[in-house]
């Protein structure tokens, strides 16, 4: 009997450079709750966002990867980063197509495009069509949703 992948996923590991498959990571509110801080709550979970300028890696440096703050699934490449002057941590791209998803999002009286986490549905940022080369893209991303793992 083949084995059901509906509660599993292809991602890019960044340890390994190769695609891996894993199991999607759902927990309840509550689970939730317990592992995040009260900001990481209601950015990921509530579809929130940190004021500008006030996030973790604004402006951070330092080489290495963003992961998924709810299941550390590896997100974004200190590589790609750069300064927008938004006031968030920007990317030009995701480490790997694999690694996030995409919802619609028609807050605000605007259409936007969300981006989660494929493996536990966090709430990551948005992505607009306004950033530099190669891309044209700029990933703007909540601090509170990510956490950085530094490479030597």
């Amino acid at each position: 009997m083949a084995q059901s992948t509906q509660n599993t996923i292809d991602v890019y590991d960044a340890s390994s450079n190769s695609v891996i498959q894993t199991q999607k990571v759902v927990k309840t509110e509550e689970e939730w709750k317990k592992i995040l801080t009260a900001q990481q709550y209601e950015v990921t979970r509530g579809q929130g966002t940190e004021a500008p300028f006030t996030g973790e890696y604004v402006n951070n440096h330092r080489k290495g990867i963003y992961k998924c703050v709810g299941c550390g699934l590896d997100l974004f490449s200190s590589e790609d980063k750069f300064e927008s002057g938004t006031g968030w941590p920007s990317f030009t791209r995701p480490i790997n197509k694999l690694n996030v998803a995409y919802v619609k999002d028609d807050s605000l009286f605007m259409t936007r495009i969300e981006v989660h986490c494929p493996r536990c549905g966090a709430h990551l940022g948005h992505v607009f069509d306004d950033g530099p080369a190669p891309t044209g893209k700029r990933f703007c991303m909540n601090s509170a949703a990510l956490k950085f793992v530094e490479q030597k």
